[in-house]
């Protein structure tokens, strides 16, 4: 080694030295200025380091290993769960909302009358199983909206310990343990209970929803929504357009009003303050979202709401509603098509949204 490559090499090794003791010396602050850092990265969906992270996250062992820590820090953090969660029941079909991760659910619908079991989104197979045997059902399907690893990561090992039961998802989302490929609007059928898929790309290019039928068994229909849309709220589009985005939440607000909405997140209390930024005046929000204060206050879900509640709250389902307009200081301009606008509004919504800090 030459003179020059020591030289550079003895100023790599103190520049590590450096960095390490400057951690060391400022790690709390390190943390949450790297919080800080990753927020904004991930705020920024269309630029090139985001798009890396994403990369590695969804493409790479790197996304699996960093669900697996995610997961072994929500246990040690939240034993008990992130939230508490009351089952729904409806003519012997139960639906057990069951919180895993940080700010995930799982759900678990069971068929009283024949004790068969569905499960949407397994994210930690650990608690879903643990929820089966409560249960005492026989798990006869796994449903998965989308390939990430916050609802898919828990596939393989539970189809480990139920080696028959079938992996339902996206012929196109490349699903982990997928073994039952859906196409938009096949139907998936255990007991009484008989689910539609619906392709909802935007999110992901594969995403899908799953849509149970009420009125087989008297009962409302529940619309298990993943990251397509929450409480007041919707997905980032990572893996899609305005227009593609703007298409899947039509599909949501096409709906029967009373649907049941079940989503992928507890994120409702951020969401709804972010309403309130763009719909200062809705009074159906400021009535939704007093309520969800009471209800995080005491560590209560608020899910489910329904598909009639988000069409009058949900700023990501009003992009035809005149006063968001009048809101976000945005007309259609002349000659534009009226889908066009439509995917317009929504697009700066998500940039808003995406950007937006809660307020401590």
């Amino acid at each position: 080694m030459e003179l020059s490559e020591w030289t550079l090499a003895l100023a790599a090794a103190a520049s590590v030295c450096c960095c390490l003791y400057l951690w060391v010396r400022f790690r709390r602050s390190a943390r949450g200025l790297g919080r800080n850092l990753c927020a904004k990265i991930m705020a920024r969906t269309e630029k090139p380091l985001f798009r890396i992270a994403y990369t590695l996250y969804t493409q790479t062992r790197l996304g699996y290993m960093y669900y697996k820590r995610q997961m072994r820090k929500a246990r040690q953090n939240y034993p008990a769960g992130h939230s508490s969660a009351c089952p729904a029941e409806f003519n012997g079909i139960k639906i057990i909302p069951i919180p895993v991760l940080s700010d995930n659910y799982s759900y678990l619908i069971v068929d009283t009358t024949s004790s068969v079991a569905v499960v949407v989104d397994p994210a930690d197979p650990q608690l879903v199983q643990a929820v089966l045997e409560d249960q005492g059902a026989m798990l006869e399907a796994i449903l998965c909206t989308h390939k990430h690893w916050d609802h898919s990561g828990g596939n393989k090992g539970l189809k480990r310990l139920h080696s028959a039961c079938p992996v339902y998802g996206s012929a196109v989302d490349n699903i982990p343990g997928l073994t039952h490929p859906l196409s938009d609007k096949d139907s998936v059928k255990v007991g009484r209970m008989h689910f539609k898929a619906l392709f909802t790309p935007g999110h992901t290019v594969g995403h899908m929803i799953y849509l149970l039928d009420g009125q087989a068994v008297g009962a409302p229909s529940s619309l298990f929504s993943g990251d397509l849309v929450f409480l007041s709220g919707c997905g980032r589009m990572f893996e899609g357009s305005p227009t593609t985005m703007l298409s899947s939440l039509d599909t949501v607000a096409s709906l029967n009003d009373g649907t049941l909405l079940w989503p992928g997140h507890e994120y409702a209390e951020d969401n709804l303050l972010f309403a309130a930024e763009v719909e200062p005046r809705n009074s159906t929000r400021e009535n939704k979202y007093q309520w969800v204060l009471q209800q995080r206050s005491q560590k209560l879900s608020t899910c489910p709401s329904t598909v009639g509640e988000e069409k009058q709250y949900n700023p990501f389902l009003r992009s035809q509603s005149a006063e968001l307009h009048v809101a976000l200081g945005i007309q259609p301009s002349q000659d534009e098509d009226w889908t066009q606008f439509r995917a317009r509004v929504l697009e700066e919504l998500r940039k808003r949204k995406d950007l937006f800090n809660r307020r401590s």
